[in-house]
């Protein structure tokens, strides 16, 4: 079995190819990517789940003709490739500084393999769709197989898209959830029945408790921001997965 550093290793050598793609076609041109992969200074904590794009008041954001830089039409290959179901949104502006363009619906299909989404078809800046589809791929289920011994059926989500700053702050900067590039993962759900929390499950010695470790160890890999409990009390029950070129992991 490979070590935790090995399949890190491994898990950014996958990822390299697509992402240098993306990049290389920002310097080629595009000027709008940056709100789908710029990566934010350290991250202050989040202290609010964020609502469901679907919770937003009726007619709080206006919609405007979607841009598909070279960037985000390499991204929407990527999904392709990888044999998901997903449908371009509308870019998006509300507010102040809420803005996502180049954003998709990440949606489940019939009879799937991979785990489904909870609440399901979240709206989500590209990149992150693409990093969440391989982490939920390529780490989550199969350390479920082998740690639990049972298959990923649903990954319980807190949110993508909220429009407000970090921590919720009246001032402060804008939250990566703001651009739709951030999901807040609360739990997961097996084909056995059982139901796994990061609030319930994160501490101890328990095989839920190595899996919840080991796949946030992975996200560090695939996400540019990873929080988890060992970061704050604020992240106690979830794992806040954020896209970007960085790292940060706690």
């Amino acid at each position: 079995m490979a070590s935790p550093a090995r399949r890190a290793e491994n898990q950014a050598g996958r990822l390299m190819t697509w992402r240098q793609g993306a990049v290389a076609a920002t310097l080629t041109g595009s000027t709008l990517l940056g709100t789908l992969v710029a990566c934010t200074p350290l991250p202050l904590a989040d202290t609010q789940a964020p609502t469901s794009p679907y919770q937003q008041p009726a007619g709080a954001a206006q919609a405007a003709p979607r841009q598909a830089p070279a960037a985000v039409q390499a991204c929407e290959a990527k999904l392709a490739a990888m044999g998901l179901n997903f449908r371009p949104v509308a870019d998006r502006s509300e507010g102040e500084f809420c803005r996502v363009t180049g954003a998709v619906l990440l949606t489940d299909r019939p009879n799937q393999l991979d785990a489904r989404l909870s609440p399901a078809n979240p709206m989500m800046a590209c990149l992150l769709a693409a990093e969440v589809a391989t982490w939920r791929r390529e780490d989550v289920e199969p350390a479920a197989r082998e740690i639990l011994g049972a298959d990923v059926r649903q990954i319980d989500h807190l949110g993508v898209y909220a429009c407000r700053n970090v921590n919720n702050q009246v001032d402060g900067r804008p939250s990566a959830h703001a651009r739709a590039a951030a999901i807040d993962v609360a739990g997961f759900r097996l084909s056995d029945g059982r139901q796994i929390t990061v609030a319930g499950d994160w501490h101890g010695d328990t095989p839920a408790a190595r899996f919840l470790h080991q796949i946030r160890d992975q996200a560090c890999s695939v996400f540019g921001t990873t929080l988890s409990p060992d970061y704050n009390a604020i992240h106690s029950d979830h794992l806040h997965l954020e896209a970007g070129l960085g790292r940060f992991c706690r």
